[in-house]
């Protein structure tokens, strides 16, 4: 039986900055991964001349090099800035809507308000005001918000953080709608929406305001390789610092010692079991697999905490997504793509874009990102990669039947394939390598409940003020979207800051064994002179 000081599940961004952390930290380490790679979404696999991205369209808090944000400190730390190259994107995106607009933002914060300024000069003092109102929220959330809500103090939130206070938590739309009258700049304003999965009615103002602002003031970013050489370059560093890994080898149950939930406490983690049957012995376990299957397949508990149990029954599963992986024989100015991402849709009304992902009918908005914009080294010469997806929830293929579902999925294929094709003229002829995945996909490799991309329905109720993060049982700690934000940023930052948390109780641990010893060891000589 082998024993660890921390074990991770799942080798996802979460559990990867987690380990990478832990290791780099002192902590004696393990890693588990049920995939034969890691990267959870963060991958990329071969097909024909392509290498196709799995999931990124767009790092976000990495900054340049002249002005560095706390993606580029975190990787720093983590010793992988040396071992991945960063490539730049130069705009936030296209968003065109048909017959309506055709827009495409620059990749700076001044250079965003000249564009809207230019589109739709009525609206100057509104887009002035919005972009003041972003930068006060954000760096108001960054600053005070966080002294606040550690003090737990109204008055220093006000004091502190009276933007953030006044119109952090109210909706995104609201917000838009206050400052603005054109529906179009509304729409363009609010393309970030899909990356969180619910309408601007249902997200908050601070959550797209940071998304603005980060990409806007610190840049959009790829990685050259894919998100997967980013991948690699953690497991790399987590090596080196004496980790250990385990791939094909997914934990079949987290083992804790119930003895002290008779006296009103906790269970305690003791170890784990893998898929193999090996038990391994630990104190902590930072598990990066979603929330439902930590707590429901893989604790032993025979029922769950019941903290854990309401917060279940009052959550959604939130959105997974349909996804082609497309190989052009052609570079993309060939059929007019210039940007690295592009929205598209046949309408302005974000209801009924989400209304959409709820059903089988044909998208009204798809995102089409091209790698090869800002680096042509995604494709070989001449070609390019393209992804072009839609948002759509899960639920809706699991009553496919089984001999219905290839049918289904090339018939649903086609309809992003058309709408592309009306956007970019041209695009369908020169398809060369094509894979298709739905959101059973996801669920596939992933492991999430609806192959959830972003764990839970990211609602304002679910931000970090209304929803503590799980303590139920001592040693199990969460790393991934399932207890806050979805996406690469928000979950790299948490696997790091779960992992430094988790070397803190390893520390106060070894202390208090340390005093023990010494405690022991003083008595017995006490005996000896006596």
């Amino acid at each position: 039986m082998s024993q660890y000081d921390a074990v991770i599940i799942g080798a996802g961004n979460g559990g990867l900055t987690a380990a990478a952390t832990l290791a780099r930290g002192g902590a004696k380490t393990l890693l588990l991964e049920r995939h034969n790679i890691p990267g959870g979404c963060a991958t990329s696999f071969v097909r024909g001349d392509y290498e196709f991205e799995v999931a990124l369209h767009q790092l976000s808090g990495l900054g340049t090099e002249e002005k560095p944000f706390i993606m580029r400190k975190i990787f720093r730390e983590l010793g992988v800035l040396d071992k991945v190259e960063f490539v730049q994107e130069h705009q936030l995106y296209r968003m065109t809507v048909q017959d309506e607009f055709d827009i495409t933002l620059p990749a700076s914060w001044s250079g965003i308000r000249d564009t809207l300024i230019t589109h739709f000069p009525e609206e100057e003092q509104g887009v002035k005001d919005f972009m003041l109102l972003c930068e006060r929220v954000v760096l108001e959330s960054f600053m005070g918000f966080k002294a606040a809500l550690k003090m737990n103090s109204e008055e220093m939130l006000l004091k502190n953080s009276k933007h953030y206070a006044e119109h952090g938590l109210r909706s995104a739309k609201d917000i838009l709608d206050e400052h603005f009258n054109n529906e179009h700049i509304k729409t363009l304003l609010a393309a970030y929406w899909c990356y969180l999965g619910k309408a601007p009615k249902d997200i908050n103002f601070v959550d797209l305001a940071m998304m603005l602002y980060a990409y806007g003031v610190f840049k959009p970013w790829h990685i050259k390789g894919g998100s997967q050489a980013l991948s690699n370059g953690l497991l790399e560093s987590f090596l080196e610092a004496g980790g250990d890994v385990q791939f094909n080898c997914a934990v079949e149950q987290i083992v804790t010692d119930q003895s002290a939930v008779a006296e009103g406490g906790k269970p305690r983690v003791v170890g784990v079991i893998t898929e193999h049957g090996e038990r391994i012995e630990t104190s902590q376990v930072i598990s990066n697999a979603s929330s439902v299957v930590t707590f429901v397949d893989l604790l032993d508990t025979p029922n769950l905490p019941d903290e854990i149990s309401k917060d279940f029954k009052s959550r959604e599963i939130g959105t997974s997504a349909f996804c082609l992986y497309i190989g052009l024989d052609c570079t993309p100015d060939v059929i007019g793509i210039h940007n690295a991402s592009t929205f598209m849709s046949t309408t302005t009304d974000e209801d009924l874009m989400h209304e959409t992902m709820h059903t089988m009918n044909p998208p009204v908005a798809t995102m089409l990102t091209c790698y090869n914009v800002d680096d042509p080294s995604f494709a070989p010469p001449g070609k390019s990669q393209v992804s072009l997806l839609c948002l759509q929830y899960g639920k809706v293929w699991e009553d496919v039947p089984v001999e219905k579902y290839a049918e289904t999925k090339y018939a649903f294929a086609e309809y992003l394939i058309d709408q592309a094709e009306a956007f970019f003229p041209g695009f369908r002829a020169h398809i060369e390598e094509i894979e298709v995945a739905t959101p059973l996909t996801m669920q596939r490799y992933l492991n999430t409940p609806g192959g959830s991309i972003y764990g839970f329905v990211q609602n304002p109720e679910d931000g970090e003020i209304h929803r503590p993060r799980y303590d139920q049982v001592d040693g199990l700690h969460m790393a991934g979207c399932w207890q806050g934000m979805g996406g690469f940023q928000p979950t790299y930052m948490v696997g790091q800051s779960t992992a430094k948390a988790v070397l803190k109780k390893l520390k106060a641990q070894s202390i208090a064994e340390s005093s023990q010893e010494n405690a022991q060891e003083s008595k017995q000589q006490e005996t000896t002179h006596a």
